[in-house]
């Protein structure tokens, strides 16, 4: 099944995008793969070892079909962006906590670099809007 921390998550992330709009890897869980960019390896300096590692984590993302890769770390977010500018792939990389502030209302105009054209326009409610 996996890890209950990261079930919790994964509970999360479904509330926030919805049922409907998760799209899980194959494979999943423990048996999901790394990103390739963890571990100091983002900053190793070995960035065509490091692309090259990650490319199988690409291939996984665009077999979902997926619009957006939503990932919990910086290195994993570092990684998986530049995977999709490198090989051009069309999903958008987002920070976990950049949905849940979206889904919350309090994502801020400065928060919204990665997000795609379909979101970036969407405002729940933001304090600074308010009267």
């Amino acid at each position: 099944m996996g890890d209950p921390v990261a079930e919790d998550l994964r509970f999360v992330v479904k509330a926030c995008v919805g049922e409907d709009n998760f799209v899980d890897m194959y494979p999943n869980r423990s048996n999901n793969y790394c990103c390739g960019g963890g571990g100091g390896y983002l900053q190793s300096g070995y960035t065509e070892a490091r692309r090259k590692y990650g490319s199988l984590k690409a291939k996984q993302i665009l077999d979902t079909g997926a619009q957006y890769c939503i990932t919990p770390c910086h290195n994993c977010h570092a990684q998986i962006h530049d995977l999709s500018e490198q090989y051009d792939h069309k999903w958008n990389t987002v920070h976990l906590w950049t949905i849940i502030c979206l889904s919350l209302g309090v994502l801020g105009p400065n928060e919204r670099e990665y997000l795609g054209e379909d979101l970036k326009e969407v405002w729940v409610f933001h304090p600074e809007t308010a009267m």
